[in-house]
């Protein structure tokens, strides 16, 4: 639309003249093919600059694409990881929880496996769910049932995850339908424990 191909102008103008929101956004129009062609290399260089201008969203934009790969893009464990941290420490949620996972699997030899440190970011991510829409919050309560392991694991964390599933499970919105059935279902795998019914039946 013409629209978009105004606004991808504008932007490319403001961003080479370094204005960080612009080269956000036009790494955006690269990423969807907006005004611009698609073009995933191009939208990595956007974000990059952004994110190195400290643009916590850029910075988790940037992670994820480098963590995919993708056309002219390389797979990369370590600089996402990099990025992922530099966005989570400025509170982003959502690179709090894919720093979580990535240190809760390891990236080969590029990231190492560090389950206590995992934990903590999954509970930094969950502490700002009750602001997030549906599906962001199934994944954490997922995650802080699942994905943080025994021995990292503190007896607030199920209750926790217990509780954003909870929460997600009563969402009636339809277009949350598919998060509200994963969040029944990791419900029903858990529910032989104890902090778990507690959680659903006291919150």
């Amino acid at each position: 639309p013409q629209d978009d191909d105004e606004a991808a102008r504008l932007y490319r103008k403001a961003a080479d003249q370094g204005d960080t929101l612009s080269q956000y956004l036009l790494a955006i129009c690269h990423e969807e093919g907006r005004g611009v062609p698609r073009d995933e290399k191009e939208a990595a260089r956007w974000f990059r600059l952004a994110a190195d201008q400290g643009d916590a969203d850029a910075q988790l934009k940037l992670g994820l694409l480098l963590q995919l790969g993708g056309d002219g893009v390389p797979h990369d464990h370590a600089e996402p990881a990099r990025y992922f941290r530099l966005s989570a420490d400025q509170g982003e949620m959502e690179a709090q929880a894919q720093l979580g996972l990535l240190l809760r699997f390891g990236g080969d030899d590029d990231v190492s496996k560090d389950l206590a440190e995992s934990a903590r970011w999954f509970r930094l991510a969950a502490d700002q769910a009750d602001r997030c829409e549906v599906s962001a919050q199934m994944m954490l309560g997922r995650m802080l049932l699942g994905d943080v392991p025994d021995d990292a694991r503190e007896p607030e964390d199920l209750r926790a995850g217990a509780k954003l599933l909870a929460r997600a499970a009563q969402s009636v919105a339809p277009q949350y339908a598919s998060a509200r059935l994963d969040a029944l279902e990791a419900l029903r795998r858990h529910a032989d424990k104890r902090e778990v019914v507690w959680a659903c039946c006291i919150g």
